[in-house]
């Protein structure tokens, strides 16, 4: 992922409502979001290369994403795919605040990120280039740096998200998936620097990222209402002219044990 807005405990239905998009390079294989064969409780997309996955939720309403943080010049070649994260969270059966507590000892193996992950009781949001924070209800936006940093795309993401939350159903997704599509580009002084050059800076400034060999390759939206309902919507974009493949999944979440 390289963006991810989402409302905690804002909507009146809803106790979260999250957007997202993946920007990748298209000849990096992916599968559509769907139940993982030996994780039947796991719904997300797979990184056919890494193993990992950008975003998922599994049937007990825990869910996590990722967004890498962008520092090329600490990048490591040989480092662990940052997907794996997410991956092992929704897997796996530790409490939040115990797997947080694992992974930050790793933090120095793998090149920058941003994780968002959490359950039907509380979100955290935790950087092995910044900290754990718990968080409180509010709208948030992530992109390749630490939460709500002002970047352009994270600021205009969150208006744009903020004026979505007075619809719900249908309207509500329409407006998500709307809101991923903006391809507006900020003028170039309030870009931020971050040492990839100017005319990069410029692609990816805007929240839908389009380019011939790297853009946004999925959106997704997350909603998890307050009944315990949850949907989990996907449209995947290959950069070719085709039609977006649409994946959707709605079910109530497993009661707690």
């Amino acid at each position: 992922m390289c963006l991810i807005l989402f409302a905690y405990n804002v909507h009146p239905s809803y106790q979260l409502v999250l957007a997202a998009n993946r920007d990748e390079f298209f000849e990096r294989p992916s599968a559509s979001a769907d139940f993982w064969g030996d994780h039947r409780q796991v719904i997300a997309g797979l990184d056919l290369t890494g193993g990992g996955t950008w975003i998922g939720v599994n049937k007990k309403g825990r869910f996590a994403a990722i967004t890498n943080y962008r520092d090329p010049v600490s990048w490591k070649n040989n480092a662990p795919s940052r997907g794996g994260l997410v991956s092992a969270y929704l897997c796996g059966n530790q409490s939040t605040d115990e797997y947080l507590d694992k992974i930050s000892r790793q933090a120095q193996l793998y090149n920058g990120y941003n994780l968002i992950l959490g359950d039907r009781c509380e979100i955290f949001a935790y950087s092995n280039r910044g900290e754990k924070q718990k968080l409180n209800s509010g709208i948030y936006g992530l992109s390749n740096h630490l939460l709500n940093t002002p970047w352009p795309k994270v600021s205009r993401g969150k208006k744009l998200l903020k004026a979505a939350l007075d619809k719900k159903g249908a309207e509500l997704e329409e407006a998500l998936f709307a809101l991923l599509a903006d391809r507006k580009i900020p003028a170039d002084n309030k870009l931020p620097k971050t040492g990839v050059g100017l005319e990069w800076e410029r692609v990816l400034s805007a929240i839908f990222i389009a380019s011939p060999d790297y853009g946004t390759r999925s959106s997704t939206i997350l909603l998890i209402g307050k009944n315990g309902r949850v949907k989990f919507v996907e449209k995947v974009y290959d950069g070719k002219p085709q039609e977006w493949v649409t994946s959707s999944f709605s079910f109530i979440m497993d009661k707690e044990n």
